[in-house]
């Protein structure tokens, strides 16, 4: 397994990102310096682990992140700038930063850079998250080094609960919607001001009416889940919260 680096510095490398149509240097020391990070480090983009639940996690629990004191969630992979901009988009990330070490100067420099031409990968990052203030990493959750692709340590959960002992994670939410529904987006607003990340199912796009009966037993949108629990319509989440 990988060398713990808490208590140093983070590599001093440039990522190169592609936004805009337009190619940037981004330096770590613009990523790290004087802020608060939490940072993890996967094999790759679109491969299942990272897809399924790393990424995923973290950009689910990143409000809590952000919460909690830290300014930034970022994720680091041996990837070029168009494929982490494909992958988040695809993803639909929209709280976590992709940066892309392409190169795997960030991987090598933190020790982590590991050759995984037996898959047909060449060299990849291996699998961590780590908390960083100012430049100096805090606290590393490294994987166990073992056959296949091991996901016990460096989960967004392990890292958020290092942060803060007592957080309280709220459970999963799935809600139900149609566009342009008022009574959908106050209910977005509701899951929102209490700190609930939710995921968005719209009727007519990613479900069938006959399908969101069948799930709830009502047409009426929004239909809100908490913890896999029906709570029902706007109205209904209003009261749950009140309770």
């Amino acid at each position: 397994m990988p060398a713990s680096r808490e208590g140093k510095r983070v590599p001093d490398v440039v990522f190169k990102v592609h936004e805009d149509e337009h190619w940037s240097d981004v330096s770590s020391s613009e990523v790290f310096l004087g802020r608060t990070v939490a940072a993890f480090a996967l094999p790759g983009a679109f491969t299942p682990t990272c897809s399924a639940a790393h990424l995923p996690r973290f950009n689910e629990l990143a409000p809590l992140f952000l919460a909690n004191g830290v300014d930034e969630v970022v994720c680091l992979s041996v990837n070029d700038a168009h494929v982490m901009n494909a992958w988040r988009r695809l993803q639909r990330i929209n709280h976590v930063r992709l940066l892309p070490d392409g190169n795997g100067d960030f991987a090598a420099g933190m020790g982590m850079l590991v050759d995984m031409r037996h898959q047909g990968y060449g060299w990849r990052s291996w699998r961590y998250s780590m908390l960083v203030r100012d430049g100096i990493i805090v606290k590393m959750f490294i994987e166990p080094e073992q056959e296949g692709d091991p996901y016990e340590v460096s989960d967004a959960d392990t890292l958020l609960h290092y942060i803060n002992p007592q957080v309280v994670i709220p459970p999963p939410v799935t809600i139900f919607t149609r566009e342009g529904c008022p009574y959908c987006a106050r209910a977005k607003r509701m899951l929102e001001e209490h700190g609930y990340s939710y995921e968005e199912v719209v009727v007519g796009v990613g479900l069938s009416e006959r399908s969101l009966r069948a799930l709830s037993g009502s047409e009426i949108t929004p239909q809100v889940f908490v913890g896999g629990e029906l709570v029902g319509d706007s109205e209904a989440l209003a009261t749950y919260f009140a309770n």
